[in-house]
């Protein structure tokens, strides 16, 4: 990578090794002890200020250079997955049905290493607050740390944060103003409807047909509500009921999921669908309940913060390796809760191979590259000099 900065060798083997050893121990969310210890040991090894337990299992790191009030945060999440690995190199994960699925293993071990490189120099003027987050998957570790004070504890005037991308090839980052990630509502719809046999219909209120219909009529929330360019997706992917074989059911419960990049997209979207299945189910003799529930805000990006972010990886990675107007994508991430109160900034990094069957995210064969780490570590040491830069 012409223009790249360089890590060292020991740099690099270092954080393979921290790297392999969280993979082979993962924990899942606000369980982290180990993860957060180990952390904590090494944050305090490189001679930072350590402060544990911030919105549970959360760790943070504190190191201050010159005499500038700016602060910048820095995140990488530490918790794995609840699935089941089917890797068999050796730092495969050791608890069973519970793996590193997602790459947070990576986003942990290239913080640590630009950690100790930067706490070894004279780079920046200003301070580093290294945050460890605690449950990512959950959508709630994000905000447990601001609610126990993150951002008035330490100052933090702007938080950058990263995710590995399979299929970017290594070396490269890619990110955009604006939404990069959308957010992620959760929804269900019980229809109350009257049972009966199934040999006589017509003393029944069939729930079966209703939820048909309201499952139909959701597909107008898109084709109807929102124009051809705004990027909204509502999908029902569940339906249950209490009937069996030859019993017409009385209840019938639809859940899904829902996807935009625009709060107000998400507002729109809840009142469209609470309309719908009351309406369908008023026109039966039936009735109804809606839960909506926002599980995760779009992940947005400020301006200044991603002109930042542009700069910094174009002179830690090579002009050529950077994005600056990636298209968005359908993932949610919990970072986003963080850019609410925030300016700040969340970016691609390239973990290179392919999605393929399994090795994508959440995937039973997926692994974090190592070849990756270098570069993350590198571009964490750009972000902070450019926006910390020494007097």
């Amino acid at each position: 990578m012409a223009g790249a900065r360089e890590i060292s060798p020991e740099l690099v083997a270092a954080m393979t090794e921290w790297r392999r050893d969280f993979h082979r121990h993962p924990e899942l969310g606000f369980q982290e002890t180990r993860t957060s210890r180990l952390i904590a040991e090494r944050l305090a090894g490189f001679g930072l200020e350590v402060h544990a337990g911030i919105g549970g299992t959360g760790v943070v790191g504190v190191l201050r250079r010159g005499s500038s009030n700016r602060a910048v945060g820095l995140r990488a999440d530490i918790d794995a997955l609840p699935i089941t690995e089917k890797n068999d190199f050796a730092h495969r994960s050791a608890t069973d049905g519970v793996m590193h699925a997602c790459g947070h293993d990576g986003h942990t071990a290239m913080l640590l290493g630009a950690a100790k490189h930067l706490a070894g120099s004279e780079t920046f003027d200003g301070t580093v607050v290294f945050i460890f987050q605690p449950a990512e998957e959950h959508g709630r570790g994000a905000l447990a740390m601001i609610e126990d004070g993150l951002f008035e504890r330490f100052g933090v005037d702007q938080v950058f944060g990263i995710h590995n991308m399979p299929g970017l090839p290594v070396g490269q980052l890619a990110v955009r103003t604006g939404p990069i990630m959308a957010s992620e509502d959760n929804f269900e719809i019980v229809i109350h409807g009257a049972g009966g046999h199934a040999s006589a219909p017509q003393n029944t209120v069939d729930p079966i047909v209703i939820a048909a219909e309201v499952v139909l009529a959701l597909q107008t929330i898109v084709a109807r509500g929102f124009g051809p360019s705004d990027a909204v997706v509502v999908s029902a992917t569940e339906i249950t009921t209490d009937g069996v074989r030859n019993v017409i059911p009385s209840t019938a419960w639809i859940r899904g999921d829902v996807r935009t990049f625009v709060p107000a997209h998400q507002q729109r979207v809840e009142a469209l669908m609470r309309r719908i299945a009351a309406g369908v189910c008023a026109a039966h003799g039936a009735t109804c309940e809606v839960e909506y529930a926002n599980s995760f805000v779009p992940t947005v990006n400020t301006a200044e913060a991603t002109d930042l972010v542009v700069r910094a990886a174009r002179g830690a990675l090579g002009d050529g390796n950077v994005d600056p107007d990636c298209r968005p994508i359908g993932g949610a991430e919990d970072f986003a809760r963080m850019l609410a109160v925030r300016d700040g900034c969340f970016a691609f990094l390239g973990n290179g191979g392919d999605a393929g069957q399994g090795r994508g995210l959440h995937g039973q064969y997926y692994d974090f590259n190592d070849d990756a780490l270098a570069p993350g570590a590198a571009y964490w040491i750009g972000l902070v000099e450019a926006a910390l830069p020494a007097r």
